[in-house]
């Protein structure tokens, strides 16, 4: 089943069948324990929420469009029930060192592996954990997933202008938080220039 396409195995899903969630579930659930972990900077919220995404997949498996992507609905779900543990919780409970090991292998120069180089990890757990809800979720789907400006207008029903807006201001905040030297002396970062991305 390991080739077949996600919207292949949704339909065996809508169909009832729990062999078809475990397969969604091995092939997408990094995804929703980083941006879980990285959003909550909890690791028992993350696993919670973790199975509270699938579980919820399964439950509302039929409206579910097998047309489009099953990501962008998984990183709505995921922000969305990080969203409520955060409002319940408004004190951080956990550090977020555990991405660390999250971080070990990813392709692209995020902004935490960058800070990561640098040692600086505490300071990133400060500085994330202190961005307002709408800013972190930005910064952790464009910085820590990689998600496409566009992409994550979709993910959160927002417009793309939105998205830059709480993207730059959750990245001054970071800047001031984190030191102006974080991205070297020029401030080159190649995600922060993302105009026209």
């Amino acid at each position: 089943m390991s080739k077949i396409e996600d919207r292949e195995i949704v339909k065996q899903l809508q169909e009832g069948s729990l062999e078809a969630l475990g397969v969604l579930y091995n092939r997408h659930r990094n995804l929703v324990y980083r941006t879980a972990l990285a959003i909550t900077g909890d690791v028992d919220t993350a696993s919670d929420l973790l199975q509270d995404v699938f579980l919820r997949l399964y439950r509302f498996a039929d409206r579910i469009d097998r047309s489009r992507p099953l990501e962008p609905w998984l990183y709505r779900m995921t922000t969305n029930l990080a969203y409520t543990w955060v409002k319940r919780n408004k004190r951080w409970l956990h550090s977020l060192d555990d991405l660390a090991e999250w971080l070990v292998g990813t392709s692209k120069n995020t902004l935490l592996e960058t800070v990561e180089h640098n040692d600086d990890w505490d300071q990133v757990q400060n500085a994330v954990t202190k961005l307002p809800f709408p800013q972190r979720v930005v910064v952790v789907l464009y910085y820590l997933n990689d998600l496409p400006l566009q992409e994550i207008a979709d993910i959160l029903e927002v417009p793309v202008g939105t998205v830059k807006s709480r993207l730059y201001y959750g990245r001054l905040a970071l800047k001031k938080s984190l030191g102006i030297g974080l991205f070297g002396a020029s401030d080159t970062h190649p995600k922060l220039n993302y105009k026209g991305t």
